[in-house]
């Protein structure tokens, strides 16, 4: 068995999250303490009561995501001796993917991923940018509807997260004339998605620039076990690198299907999603119907990744 642990981002969040695993584990807890006494409020108090608005907020919600990972992950390392040989995460997963790959630690990820939200609302005001998902056409042909509706504003595929479903995003007049143009090219549904901010399109270059600022003031390793990257499908070869493309990853596509592809062709055979929720666990198993895609998240399906494992 050769398995990859992988870890979600914005969007998988809800109220009550992690409620059963926090139950019978006190390291969630813990390690939601540990965020919260880095940010200065109860993280753990938001994930349980809300409100959900409050939760949604992208500077709120990449702090509680990350958190979320790391919790699960620290779980799982204390009841296994399984060592994945490949990190990637979805966009803010990314980072949690980088603490578990001891590259940086878990309290300056927290304030960073924060600071990383704050960026990303600050370069476009609410309302302003939009993001949908486009389900049922083939990226080229998503890519070509996002060229034609930019003469309303910036629209770009932004996530490929399985066939047949991209994710675009740009200034709210071109995404919602994207949004018509799929309809009219057959697509099974393009719906606007719940998010105040743009992601991963030309409007986050801004936010970029401050990122790239805030990574050098903070102490950066070079992964312990290979972390796949979301702008490069690679992983990165010395720290320089490495900060590029986590900045670059804020106005480049995260390029899903292609890591877990890439995944794949290194023979792993076992994706396990640590955090809130299976949304990449679906995915997985969309990209590739041959991987064993578990998601873990709660008592039940802790169980049964130790099942699969042979250590339950």
């Amino acid at each position: 068995m050769k398995s990859a642990f992988v870890f979600p981002g914005q969007g998988s969040q809800s109220v009550g999250m992690l409620a059963g695993l926090a139950t019978e584990y006190s390291l969630v807890r813990e390690t939601f303490q540990q965020a919260s006494d880095a940010l200065g409020y109860d993280l753990w108090k938001l994930t349980q009561e809300g409100p959900e608005e409050q939760l949604n907020q992208t500077d709120r919600t990449q702090p509680v995501m990350l958190t979320a990972g790391v919790a699960v992950w620290r779980v799982w390392q204390s009841m296994s001796d399984l060592k994945p040989a490949y990190f990637a995460g979805h966009s803010l997963g990314e980072y949690t993917a980088l603490v578990a790959a001891d590259a940086i630690d878990f309290v300056d990820a927290v304030k960073l991923v924060e600071k990383r939200g704050q960026f990303m609302q600050q370069a476009v005001p609410a309302g302003e940018g939009a993001m949908a998902a486009i389900l049922g056409l083939d990226d080229d042909l998503v890519r070509a509807l996002c060229a034609e509706a930019s003469a309303q504003g910036i629209v770009e595929a932004v996530n490929f997260n399985s066939p047949g479903q991209v994710v675009i995003a740009g200034s709210s007049p071109a995404v919602k004339q994207a949004i018509a143009l799929a309809t009219e090219k057959g697509a099974k549904r393009a719906l606007q998605l719940p998010v105040s901010v743009p992601s991963h399109c030309e409007l986050m270059k801004p936010a970029a620039e401050q990122l790239a600022a805030e990574l050098d003031k903070i102490d950066l390793r070079m992964p312990s076990t290979p972390v796949i990257h979301n702008a490069s499908v690679t992983a990165a070869k010395d720290i320089s690198e490495l900060k590029a493309l986590l900045a670059q990853q804020l106005h480049s596509p995260v390029r899903w299907v292609e890591t877990i592809q890439w995944l794949a062709n290194q023979s792993v055979d076992t994706v396990v999603e640590s955090g809130p929720g299976k949304v990449l666990a679906g995915l997985n198993k969309r990209i590739d119907k041959t991987l064993n895609a578990l998601p873990v998240f709660d008592p039940v399906t802790l169980e049964k990744l130790q099942q699969a494992v042979g250590e339950g």
